[in-house]
């Protein structure tokens, strides 16, 4: 199998090239956050880790950084048994190889996530609110205790177990954001089945393809889901994914709606069934090392990965990830606006908060419904203290002016948390200016869904240290980044580009991919051996701060979204009348990436680009998703090649992002005259602008 990296060597140097460029300019950027600049000696926050004050050697943030590095079992073992409930103490704090992408943590440990979630704070506060659901109406929020969540969690555990879901048997979850969502993932990890979370916005074929990989016999779904007054039906789709799915036993269906939907032999009413079973269920005692979820995300093979993430490492890197790096303090409201179908709402929307006692918005609306004033209404009338959101949402608000954000009051605030694609200047200034009224830490975070949690980020670190736009910063505790040039030589130096790589593991990574490990190790160790392979560049600034340069590979970063360009490509190439096509991403000011399509036709195509075009977007937002389809699909009389047949996308993006003046020497095409007809339909569309 040719793994990710063949082929990232070539055209590795003018990836270096460029980036370098993009970097320097955000040397001349002002500091936008000017506070008292600490030593490197200043003390510790106490805050973040009260497990090492006073230990011997331990003086400033850097010195706990060194620790963590130098002896990562004494810092992640006193961490673990501090902040996770385990039913049988471990005995190993990790064996781990790199080379051979084999990671084990907490060896010997028995444990069920669900107790450091829910039991404990059941036991310390049952009526704290543990979540609170943010639906799609503003003003009609429910709160959910901790207590209450333990009863949903435990019925449907319950009716799991009586419907014979047993341990390790795999749960596909296609719901919108809700508490039962919640309580269903937590079901699951509480009789020791798998959950696999499908974004309710997935089409039937996606949704198909992740149930038949998982191989799950057991879906729980809702009727329709609720997003920006509108109404997406969710059973319908369920039925269609459905009849590909022959392996399915059982579905479980939610009502959100008062609405009609058809109900087979198969069909279970969710709160129905549930209501029939005892509040109480007890616990599975699990190793630390069995398998907690699945999420699948895209690849750029074309076919969806399904990272599986275990028990013990997971639960302690999000439990410790979550309240280091956003000051969680325990009465703090916390604002993870994400989708829990993504590795963000899993992470900082469930089981890290959720762990650390917190309470959770859960957010199912939209940024601009009823108005683009919604997140900072929300923030007045549940007075948020930390708030989480992509930087594609900052930059659909900031456009439409500064009112909509000062008519509310926003002084409970007091982190302001941003993952996805780089939070660019001109956003991290709004968000820190106006949302935050420049009395807020802005936290810029950089991580994966195979990471499990937050690796990069400019918090924790020395009381008062700074926070410079455009970067994450400063690697966690544990995590030892690398840059790497295409040789696989590491550059030490500041201010240098290379490829983003990790030399030590972490707890929260991925342990593989679903029935592929060796997938999983072409994906992620066989470019560069001995370290995890980002797929990302970055470029290191003077003091070891990190700066995210883009990705190296064939992904697109949509609105916090990854996409695989194959699987676009395979959607577009199903449509009878089209030859071939390529996928790249261009720069968009909103999604921070688009998607951007040229196609080619076959000799005998009658239709024309008006009549194929909303076939191919609709063919997309069928096969994948909505928010998959092209903002730009160019119809092109052929692609650039080489003569060997290999389609040139280093000069498609160039094109795409109307970078036309530095497409380099397209004399060795196998016919250069294609490129100017590409651009000069690219100018035709770029000066109408029909794709904003």
């Amino acid at each position: 199998m040719a793994h990710r990296g063949a082929g990232l060597c070539r055209g590795f140097s003018r990836y270096i090239k460029e980036s370098k460029l993009a970097a320097c300019s955000v040397k001349k950027w002002p500091i936008i956050l000017r506070r008292t600049m600490a030593s490197a000696s200043s003390p510790i926050c106490t805050t973040y880790i009260p497990e090492f004050d006073g230990t011997s050697g331990i003086k400033s943030y850097q010195d706990l950084h060194d620790l963590s590095l130098r002896d990562p079992d004494l810092f992640w073992g006193r961490l673990a048994r501090s902040r996770v409930k385990w039913m049988t103490d471990f005995d190993q704090v990790q064996k781990c190889d790199m080379e051979k992408g084999d990671f084990k943590w907490f060896l010997g440990g028995k444990l069920n996530v669900t107790e450091s979630c829910i039991d404990r704070h059941v036991e310390s506060t049952p009526n704290k609110v543990a979540l609170i659901w943010e639906k799609d109406e503003p003003g009609t929020e429910e709160h959910v205790t901790y207590k209450e969540l333990y009863h949903k969690m435990n019925q449907i555990a319950n009716m799991l177990k009586d419907h014979g879901v047993k341990r390790g048997d795999p749960v596909a979850i296609y719901m919108p954001v809700s508490p039962l969502l919640v309580a269903s993932m937590l079901a699951c990890a509480r009789i020791g089945a798998v959950h696999s979370v499908v974004f309710a916005g997935f089409s039937a074929e996606s949704l198909a393809a992740r149930i038949n990989d998982a191989g799950a016999e057991t879906v729980i779904t809702s009727d329709f889901a609720v997003r920006g007054g509108k109404l997406v039906e969710l059973k319908n789709t369920v039925d269609a994914a459905l009849e590909k799915c022959p392996g399915v036993k059982r579905v479980f269906m939610a009502t959100r709606t008062n609405k009609e939907v058809s109900m087979g032999e198969k069909d279970f009413l969710l709160k129905e069934e549930m209501a029939q079973y005892p509040e109480m269920c007890i616990p599975e005692k699990m190793d630390s090392e069995d398998t907690l979820f699945m999420l699948y995300t895209s690849g750029s093979t074309g076919k969806p990965k399904g990272l599986v993430h275990t028990q013990a490492g997971y639960i302690v890197y999000t439990t410790v990830t979550h309240q280091m790096v956003f000051n969680y303090q325990p009465e703090d409201i916390f604002a993870c606006v994400a989708d829990i179908g993504w590795i963000t709402g899993h992470s900082y929307g469930v089981y890290g908060p959720l762990s650390n006692g917190a309470t959770s918005v859960l957010f199912e609306s939209t940024p601009t419904y009823p108005d683009p004033g919604r997140y900072w209404e929300m923030v007045e009338r549940l007075k948020v203290n930390i708030l989480y959101l992509a930087p594609t949402a900052l930059r659909l608000l900031l456009k439409s002016g500064d009112s909509f954000v000062t008519k509310y009051d926003r002084s409970s605030l007091k982190t302001l948390g941003c993952v996805g694609e780089p939070l660019n200047r001109e956003a991290f200034e709004w968000y820190h200016d106006i949302v935050g009224e420049k009395r807020c830490d802005v936290v810029d975070t950089w991580w994966q869904t195979e990471t499990g949690g937050i690796l990069i980020s400019p918090r924790p670190s020395a009381p008062g240290a700074e926070i410079r736009p455009g970067m994450p910063m400063r690697p966690f505790f544990g995590v030892d980044p690398v840059l790497l040039n295409e040789k696989g030589e590491e550059l030490t130096d500041e201010n240098v580009s290379g490829a983003l790589c990790l030399r030590k593991p972490w707890p929260g990574i991925a342990r593989t991919i679903h029935g592929s490990h060796e997938r999983f190790l072409d994906v992620y160790f066989k470019m560069f051996p001995g370290v995890y392979f980002t797929g990302d560049g970055a470029h290191r600034h003077e003091g070891g701060h990190y700066q995210i340069t883009g990705r190296m590979d064939d992904v697109i970063n949509v609105s916090g979204h990854r996409l695989g360009t194959a699987e676009i490509e395979d959607a577009i190439d199903e449509h009878p009348s089209v030859a071939e096509s390529a996928v790249v991403g261009f720069p968009h000011e909103i999604k921070g990436e688009g998607v951007y399509a040229y196609v080619t036709l076959k000799d005998d195509a009658t239709q024309t680009a008006a009549d194929i075009i909303p076939e191919l977007r609709n063919l997309i937002k069928t096969q994948i998703a909505s928010y998959a389809v092209p903002d730009i699909i160019l119809i092109a009389p052929g692609l650039p090649k080489t003569r060997s047949g290999k389609i040139m996308r280093r000069i498609l993006r160039k094109i795409a992002a109307s970078q036309h003046d530095d497409l380099g020497d397209i004399s060795t095409l196998a016919e250069p005259g294609v490129v100017q007809v590409i651009v000069d339909h690219h100018n035709e569309i770029s000066e109408k602008k029909s794709w904003l």
